[in-house]
Formats: structure tokens, C-alpha cells, sequence
């Protein structure tokens, strides 16, 4: 992926906490499948939270607590205040310095707000009067508060419907994805991860995510669900190259068959057969949350080959 060395980039929804986010980690509430990791010292490590977990309504659980639902712990004093949020977010400058196209060519913070940037430019003409955007791309380090409770930097990258906002610690992909899972790699990685919560962010926004009523298995509405914010992420690098900033410059200039490899391998990576053998377990498909390899690489091609959200409708799907 290259950008436009003249596009004007927008920073008002990338935000950084730094390290002062608060939390203490693990909290959040009504998602976020906890699975075992290899260290890679023969034996299960720490308990880690897969890549592209969707929080607050995945499980019918209420995301401010209160009832309903799972009744998560962590919920409580850690619950959403939008004056928190706001204080929160003023954090660092990290990303003071991304003006333009070019500074995202130069930088990986930068090609971040270029990503989200672009992301917004294309739904919004996709959706129409329906989007609005996220509140933020919220980067921090260690552990934050969010709409859906505390988050440790175990957890991944994450929508939460609450604040609607997109929250992560880019730790996540040298240290789990390369590291712990043993994926490939590559500079659209992270764009394919921002692109899957955005989708989650414009299934919030169609209804879709209201839907998901619990269960696992492989056609399950959570699986579903998360195959939909795949298709969208195909979807948006299907059309990336068409979005514009603010004064019509286009914001991507080119997306190449590598950064679409990329993506395939990210999504069988982040597979749930693929996570339970590098796991040393047995495949058990009724426990799948996420959807398996081939389920996850299927609908992302589905998003990028036919080009249309309705395409995106894994509801309607007699079988995902």
C-alpha cells in the first residue's frame, strides 16, 4: 500500500493514551474469547486474548453492567463516562506530526491515521446517511478504560460498541500476532486489523450486532458476526484506492496483490482451528467464536471480489 505524498491527513480521531490509560487489564465486559497461547518454551503461556475481539454486545451481555447478559466482572467502577473518555484522550502527541501522505509512507503511526482516514472516506459514501464515524482509534500502552471496562494489553485490538470506539496497542502485532501465533507479517496487517473493527464499528451502525444472540460453533451470530467485519474489511481494500481527504486528493494510491496476501495470511492466522493447533489442543469446532481459517480468508475475497455491502449480509447466509 502507498499513499498519496499530497493528501492531507485528518488526526482528530487518532488518539494515544500513552501509558496512562488506567484499567489494570482484563475487564471488559460480554466478549472477548480468552484463548491459551504457545510460548514457545513447551508448554500453554499466559491466557491471551486472540486478535479482532468484539466487546460489549457479543454475548448479550449489558457493556455498563448492571444485569442482563453474562455479568462480566470488571465492569463496575471501570464503566464509561464520556468526561473520562474525553480526559483520557488527550494523552500524547504521538501522532502530532502526521500532515500529510507522505508522512504516512514514512511512518507507521501516520499510515494508521491515513488508514482510519480512508476508512471513513469510503463508508461514508458506502452507507450513506447511515454512518457516522467512530469516536477514535485509541492507541495505548499497557492498559486503558474504555465503554466496555479496563482493557490489558493481552486483550488485542478491539471494537467497543459503547463508545464506539477502536482501541489498541500496537505491541499486539510483533509481540502475539508475529510472536505468539506465529503469523507472517507484513505492512497491511495492521490496516486488514484496523479494517475488521471498523467493520464491526458499521455493523454497530446497520443493526447488525444487536443480532448476535450468543453461542459459538461455526455458524453461530457471533462466527457470523465477525465474518461480516472480514467481508467489510475486503470490502473497503476493494474500493481503498477510490477515497478521498477533505480537498478530493486521493489518500491511497496504490493496494497491491502482496498487501491483499497479506490480508489472507493475517486472516488464517487469526483463525480459530489455526489458534487451537498452535495450541497444541484438538480442533473443536463448537467452541469457534471467530470463524475458522478458510471461513475468515473466504469472506474477506467475498468483500473484495463482488465490491458490494449487501454481498457482506453473513446473516442471511444459509451457511457461512
Amino acid at each position: 500500500m502507498r499513499f498519496n505524498p499530497k493528501a492531507r491527513l485528518d488526526t482528530s480521531r487518532t488518539r494515544d493514551v500513552g501509558s496512562s490509560g488506567g484499567g489494570g487489564g482484563g475487564g471488559l465486559g460480554g466478549g472477548g474469547m480468552r484463548l491459551p497461547i504457545p510460548t514457545g518454551k513447551g508448554g500453554i503461556g499466559g491466557i491471551v486474548v486472540v486478535i479482532i475481539v468484539v466487546v460489549g454486545y457479543f454475548l448479550g451481555a449489558n457493556p455498563l453492567g448492571g444485569g442482563g447478559g453474562l455479568g462480566l466482572p470488571g465492569l463496575g467502577a471501570g464503566a464509561y463516562s464520556p468526561a473520562r473518555l474525553s480526559d483520557a484522550q488527550e494523552g500524547t502527541d504521538r501522532y502530532a506530526d502526521c500532515k500529510t501522505g507522505e508522512d504516512a509512507n514514512n511512518s507507521s503511526d501516520c499510515a494508521r491515521v491515513a488508514v482510519e482516514n480512508s476508512l471513513n472516506a469510503y463508508w461514508s459514501s458506502a452507507i450513506g446517511d447511515k454512518f457516522h464515524p467512530e469516536r477514535a482509534v485509541v492507541t495505548f500502552t499497557g492498559s486503558v478504560d474504555t465503554g466496555c471496562g479496563p482493557a490489558g494489553s493481552d486483550v488485542g485490538p478491539f471494537y467497543c460498541p459503547s463508545d464506539e470506539t477502536i482501541y489498541l496497542d500496537t505491541a499486539f502485532f510483533k509481540d502475539v500476532f508475529q510472536g505468539q501465533l506465529g503469523g507472517s507479517g507484513g505492512a497491511f496487517v495492521e490496516p486488514y486489523v484496523l479494517a475488521h473493527e471498523f467493520g464491526h464499528h458499521i455493523s454497530n451502525l446497520l443493526g447488525f450486532m444487536g443480532r448476535v444472540k450468543g453461542g459459538t460453533g461455526p455458524q453461530s451470530d457471533g462466527v457470523r458476526l465477525e465474518l461480516q467485519a472480514d467481508c467489510y474489511a475486503g470490502l473497503w481494500a476493494k474500493h481503498a484506492t477510490e477515497t478521498e481527504d477533505a480537498s478530493g486528493e486521493v489518500l491511497i494510491q496504490d493496494l497491491t496483490q502482496q498487501d491483499v496476501d497479506e490480508a489472507m495470511d493475517a486472516a488464517k492466522t487469526v483463525g480459530d482451528d489455526y489458534i487451537q493447533k498452535r495450541a497444541g489442543g484438538r480442533e473443536d469446532q463448537e467452541s469457534w467464536t471467530h470463524g475458522s481459517s478458510a471461513q475468515r480468508q473466504k469472506w474477506f475475497m467475498t468483500g473484495y471480489e463482488q465490491g458490494t455491502v449487501e454481498a457482506c449480509d453473513t446473516f442471511s447466509a444459509p451457511q457461512v
